[in-house]
C-alpha cells in the first residue's frame, strides 16, 4: 500500500540535527529538517507552506487536497529534537534487528514520517475532504511552531491525530503542567548578628513541608486514564555566602494537572498553601508567581476520530487497540484548544530524551497505515 519506505524516511529525517535552539544554544535548529520535509513533499506531488514566523524556526504545512465536500484530517508532529549529550553517533540511523536507533527515532520523527506517507497516500486516493500534516517546529520548548501552524489555516480541520508515540495505542487524554515560583524574603545580615538577620532558607522549610503535604494530597484524586496529579520542587536557590543572612530563597515549583485543572485552581493551591505557611509563621514573607502554563487534553470517546481511528487499526494490527491516557503533555492541547477534537497514536519504542532512543521498526510501518486508512475514512 505504499507505506513500507516509512522506515527509509525515518532514517532520512533521524541523520538530520535538529535540536532545538531554545534548549541549547548554537545547536542545528530545524531549518534542514524543514527544508528536507517540504523538498520531499513537493517531490510527491503534495502542496506545501513553509512558515516562519520566528527567523530560524521553520515549521511545514503538507497538503493532499480534496476533490472537495470532505471532512479535513490534520496529522502534526514535531521536528525538533532534544540535545545530545552522552550519545554516540546520535544522527547516525542505526537498524537492529526490529529497532532503528537514533535521536529523535523515537520522539518522534517516526510519528513524522508515518504522518507524511499517510498524506502522500491520500492524495492518490482521490478523497473529498483535504488531509493536512503540521510538520512543526519548537513542540520541545515553547510550541511556537503548532501556534503559527494553526494560525496559517484558513479553516479549522474536523480533527487531528499528533503522532507522538503512544505504543500503538490511542491516547484520548494527557496532562498538563504549571512552572511556577515561590519567593520567600529574608534580611540579609552579617552571620555573627543573628538579632538582624531574617534566614530567608530556613523560613522556605515549612514551604517545602507544605508542598510534600500538597502532593500527598493530589494523590488522592484520580483519573480514570491519568492517574493522580502531582506537584515538586525542581529547583531551590538562595544564599550569597557562608557568613550572611540569606535574604532570598526561591523555589521552583512544577505542577503536572488533569483535566478540569488549569493555571486558577494551581494558583489558588499555592495562595492557600502559603496563607496556611504564615499562620503559622506570622514572620514570614512569601509570593507567588505563574512562569508557564500549559493546558491538559481531555477528548470524548464519542468524537468520529476516535472511532474511525479505532477501526483503522483494527484493520492493520487485528485488534482495537486501547483507549489511554499519556502522562507527558504534547502539542496536542494547543490543537485542541482550537476546538479541533484531537488525540494522539504513534509508534512503539524508548528513551525519549534519553542517552539511547530507538522506535520498532514494524510499529512504525503499522501506523503509516493506520494513519492512512483513517484518513481515507474520515476524509472519504
Amino acid at each position: 500500500m505504499g507505506a513500507a519506505d516509512v522506515v527509509e524516511l525515518t532514517r532520512a529525517l533521524v541523520a538530520i540535527d535538529s535540536v532545538n535552539t531554545s534548549l541549547e544554544p548554537g545547536a542545528a535548529g530545524e531549518g534542514e529538517a524543514a527544508d528536507f520535509v517540504a523538498g520531499w513533499a513537493r517531490e510527491a506531488g503534495l502542496e506545501v507552506d513553509r512558515l516562519e514566523g520566528e527567523p530560524g524556526r521553520p515549521s511545514v504545512i503538507v497538503r493532499a487536497r480534496g476533490s472537495g465536500g470532505g471532512r479535513t484530517l490534520l496529522l502534526c508532529g514535531h521536528l525538533d529534537t532534544v540535545g545530545v549529550e552522552g550519545m554516540s553517533d546520535p544522527f547516525e540511523p542505526r537498524l537492529d534487528g526490529e529497532r532503528l536507533h537514533g535521536r529523535g527515532s523515537y520522539d518522534m520523527k517516526s510519528g513524522v514520517a508515518a504522518a507524511l506517507v499517510a498524506c502522500r497516500e491520500a492524495a492518490a486516493r482521490d478523497l473529498a475532504g483535504d488531509v493536512l500534516v503540521a510538520a512543526v517546529a519548537d513542540e520541545e520548548h515553547a510550541s511556537i511552531g503548532v501556534q503559527e501552524a494553526l494560525r496559517s489555516l484558513d479553516r479549522a480541520p474536523d480533527a487531528a491525530i499528533v503522532t507522538e508515540p503512544t505504543e500503538m495505542e490511542i491516547a484520548i487524554a494527557h496532562k498538563g503542567f504549571a512552572w511556577l515560583e515561590i519567593e520567600v524574603t529574608g534580611r540579609a545580615a552579617h552571620g555573627s548578628r543573628p538579632q538582624l538577620g531574617i534566614d530567608a532558607i530556613v523560613k522556605a522549610g515549612p514551604v517545602l513541608t507544605a508542598l510534600g503535604t500538597l502532593d500527598e494530597q493530589l494523590g488522592e484524586r484520580r483519573h480514570p486514564l491519568l492517574g493522580r496529579g502531582s506537584v515538586h520542587a525542581s529547583v531551590i536557590s538562595g544564599g550569597r555566602d557562608l557568613a550572611t543572612y540569606p535574604d532570598r530563597c526561591t523555589i521552583g515549583i512544577e505542577r503536572r494537572t488533569l483535566p478540569g485543572e488549569g493555571a486558577p485552581e494551581v494558583e489558588s493551591e499555592l495562595e492557600d498553601l502559603l496563607d496556611g505557611c504564615r499562620e503559622t509563621d506570622p514572620v514570614l514573607k512569601a509570593a507567588r508567581r505563574t512562569l508557564l502554563v500549559r493546558e491538559p487534553l481531555e477528548t470524548s470517546e464519542g468524537e468520529p476520530i476516535v472511532s474511525v481511528l479505532r477501526e483503522a487499526a483494527a484493520a492493520v494490527l487485528g485488534s482495537r487497540p486501547p483507549l489511554s491516557g499519556a502522562s507527558f503533555w504534547a502539542d496536542s492541547a494547543f490543537i485542541a484548544a482550537a476546538g479541533i477534537p484531537t488525540v494522539l497514536f504513534g509508534p512503539s519504542g524508548e528513551g525519549a530524551h534519553a542517552v539511547e532512543e530507538w522506535v520498532s521498526v514494524r510499529d512504525t510501518e503499522a501506523c503509516a497505515e493506520v494513519l492512512t486508512g483513517a484518513a481515507a475514512a474520515f476524509c472519504a
